[in-house]
């Protein structure tokens, strides 16, 4: 058994349900790790390629396939693992229980009447399709060639991200943006002032400013249940869960109808306004790359005139980061609106935002475009897979 004490900042991943996504794991630097000489301790948990993990509870129709590069990380107490023998395209299996059927199926038959339980015995009785291994195999080769156009957006996106905050780093953080001859300015002797608010030098002219010297702050709300009229309508409603590591965000879990929107505290926020997840998953920023609703366990910031949406963007993750280093030493499980408010970040002059937004706004718009993409293959994809699971279509 995994003991507390053998967690660590360095090693391999550990899987729990948290970083169960539908078909995928998803690491962040949240998720804790383990170190070789755990793993030799326990070796019954190293997950291998092809193995295929669960949830024990919570999400328990969600499931994801170890890759050959996540092979060697260790599976936490609250996951299931399932290994299937050699003559078994264990991609095909991954790609059926990720279907309707099959989740519904899994939620039918879960224990716990609070909270939905997995285990092993569940697993067992679990009724699938396996057609002969050729057939296997071509119909996870079908599906495979929509989740590799996905990945590899995600990958483009990650290094555009990436580029992206690297200079944001440089201009905003080092200040060393371009000077009026061009040169990095701190480093070529640009004048520094230092802020006793800040506690540290900043550029002359730049000032120390709450985050709403550049953006107006906003709240959410969530239309009753109790009323089905207000739901299931065409107004994507964000909230915590709909937060997934994108930039962007064109569709949520939940919609609300127009009516639902008029008779509640929610409001309609626009294209490229910056959600904040303030309780659950805190801390967490997406863009909405459509208008859209959101529900009272978020914040939103909309730019002011003249301030592009993708310098408030790393600015809000610069704030999340002021705030989880000034939380150190205890839980940071919500935001209020009095941390967004009051405190103080180094905000420069708008001539130096217009210029970031002149390198960085096509990045982001090939980000938007390539989640749009995705969006649209998973859909598809989805589509497809009872189709091909049921025999309606078959492959050639």
């Amino acid at each position: 058994m995994l003991k507390a004490a053998e967690y660590s900042n360095f090693g391999v991943p550990v899987i729990s349900v948290g970083e169960i996504q539908s078909g995928y794991l998803l690491i962040s630097d949240r998720t804790p790790k383990v170190s070789d000489s755990t793993k030799k301790r326990l070796p019954q948990f190293v997950l291998k390629a092809g193995d295929i993990v669960f949830g024990r509870k919570g999400a328990i129709n969600r499931n994801a396939i170890v890759g050959e590069d996540q092979a060697g990380w260790f599976l936490g107490s609250d996951g299931i693992r399932l290994r299937l023998s050699d003559d078994i395209d264990s991609v095909f299996v991954s790609y059926q229980f990720r279907s309707s059927a099959v989740g519904k199926w899994l939620l039918q038959n879960s224990s716990g009447s609070i909270m939905p339980s997995l285990n092993q015995k569940i697993l067992d009785r679990l009724p699938i399709w396996l057609p002969n291994t050729g057939e296997q195999q071509k119909i996870a080769a079908v599906l495979s060639a929509f989740d590799a156009k996905i990945d590899c957006n995600n990958r483009i996106n990650a290094e555009l991200e990436a580029m992206a905050k690297t200079l944001y780093d440089y201009w905003f953080v080092q200040f060393d943006f371009p000077d009026q001859n061009g040169r990095p300015y701190k480093s070529s002797g640009g004048k520094m002032v230092y802020n006793p608010t800040l506690k540290r030098e900043i550029p002359a002219g730049w000032e120390d400013s709450s985050i709403l010297a550049v953006a107006d702050l906003l709240g959410g709300g969530t239309p009753t249940k109790k009323k089905p009229e207000y739901w299931n309508g065409a107004i994507p409603f964000f909230t915590p869960t709909d937060a997934d590591g994108s930039i962007y965000k064109f569709a949520t879990a939940d919609y609300i109808t127009e009516e639902g929107l008029r008779k509640s505290s929610t409001k309609l926020f626009g294209k490229n306004t910056v959600f904040i997840t303030a309780r659950g998953s805190v801390g967490k920023l997406v863009l909405a790359g459509v208008d859209m609703a959101m529900n009272q366990s978020c914040y939103a910031l909309q730019a002011k005139s003249g301030i592009s949406h993708t310098y408030l963007f790393f600015l809000t993750r610069e704030l999340i980061h002021h705030l989880e280093v000034k939380s150190s030493g205890s839980v940071f499980n919500s935001i209020v609106s009095n941390d967004i408010e009051f405190t103080k970040l180094a905000i420069p002059d708008t001539a130096v935002v217009e210029r970031f937004a002149a390198v960085v706004e096509s990045a982001f718009q090939r980000i938007a475009n390539n989640t749009l993409e995705n969006q649209h293959l998973t859909q598809l994809r989805d589509w497809l897979l009872p189709m091909l699971m049921n025999g309606q279509v078959t492959v050639e």
